[in-house]
């Protein structure tokens, strides 16, 4: 079987990791760079190897017909003409979350990859680590009863002027919510299996924020079903060190996880410690990428039913988008209502 012709559309830092991920693999190959940065291009060359460059994914689609995918790891700015030239090739697009900055733009790109069945796929990698898999395992055993509520919280202080980390977030509108919580509120979706009904969120930011715009967010959500959600996410912490915990609280006890990348408890009610869930070997940012291209792969070659789809996307932009709402406005907002009239209408896949 010939390899997946992949053109590679941003090469920053995600663009770094989907290269290592595809050089890797053995039914994928880079067809392709695309970045309007010459030196990036220049060290991503160095790196995986010469291949056709071109300052846009438009000009990459042009020049390179052979191409069987379009992956965008740019920034969420000014897609909708590329996913547009994607789906005029009929070329599947594999696209880094969020999908877009507005969940009505998200939504026509969404309706032209469907008008013209080609495969629209968000690089939602969290969803393929081997903790949120065995949190879903626990839940679905009812290991410790069912979800009543829960608490998810991460506190970074993130240097955004660190010359590894991209640059748009600093001058972006709300840039945690767009481009950190947005993996977040994903997870509760994918995790627990239910619809998000409502949101009440304040952002803000510190007195010593480089970000232009609010890094700080407390949302409460409420799911179907009576589960609510006490969500803390900030980028500008008063202390560097990092902090996660993602705590479920059951009818019988609690699932905990304590990093974003594993260390997953459970403890029954009444017991005296914590037991421990045994994860298999991760390397960061690299395994549970690998599990998205392998699923994206799937869809695009053999077929199976599409992952992260753009469709199930706009149910996680409509909760960035309601909390956007509810912190402007110091109301309660129905999350259904940010969706677009079809969206909202659409079965609510995970």
């Amino acid at each position: 079987m010939k390899p997946l012709r992949i053109i590679l559309a941003g090469l920053g830092v995600r663009g770094r990791h989907w290269a290592e991920v595809i050089s890797r693999s053995p039914c994928c190959e880079i067809a392709a760079y695309a970045d309007p940065n010459l030196a990036a291009r220049d060290r991503m060359a160095a790196q995986y190897g010469a291949r056709p460059a071109f300052d846009t994914p438009e000009a990459a689609l042009e020049a390179v017909p052979d191409a069987g995918a379009l992956l965008l790891a740019n920034p969420p700015v000014g897609r909708l003409d590329q996913v547009e030239a994607a789906v005029r090739r009929n070329i599947p697009l594999l696209v880094e979350k969020p999908l877009a900055l507005d969940v009505h733009e998200a939504a026509e790109m969404v309706a032209r990859a469907e008008h013209a069945a080609v495969p629209l796929m968000v690089g939602l990698n969290f969803r393929y680590l081997a903790v949120t898999k065995a949190t879903q395992r626990l839940l679905a055993e009812a290991t410790v009863g069912q979800p009543e509520f829960a608490r998810f919280t991460y506190e970074r202080y993130r240097d955004g002027n660190r010359p590894d980390l991209n640059k748009y977030p600093l001058t972006m509108d709300q840039p945690m919510l767009w481009e950190q919580s947005i993996h977040h509120f994903d997870l509760l979706r994918y995790v627990y299996g239910r619809t998000p009904l409502t949101v009440q969120c304040v952002t803000w930011n510190p007195s010593w924020s480089m970000y232009a715009s609010d890094a700080n967010v407390a949302a409460l959500f409420t799911f179907e079903g009576g589960l609510v959600v006490n969500y803390q996410g900030t980028w500008q912490s008063g202390w560097a060190e990092p902090h996660f915990e993602w705590r479920t609280d059951c009818t019988n006890g609690i699932i905990t996880q304590r990093h974003q990348f594993g260390e997953l408890f459970y403890a029954e009610r009444t017991a005296a410690a914590l037991t421990r869930v045994e994860l298999p070997p991760h390397e960061q940012w690299i395994t549970e990428t690998q599990g998205l291209l392998d699923a994206f792969v799937d869809t695009v070659v053999d077929h199976q039913p599409l992952q992260c789809s753009g469709a199930d996307h706009l149910w996680s932009l409509a909760m960035v988008q309601a909390c956007i709402v509810s912190a402007r406005e110091g109301r309660c907002v129905s999350i259904a209502s940010l969706l677009p009239e079809r969206a909202g209408d659409s079965e609510h896949i995970l």
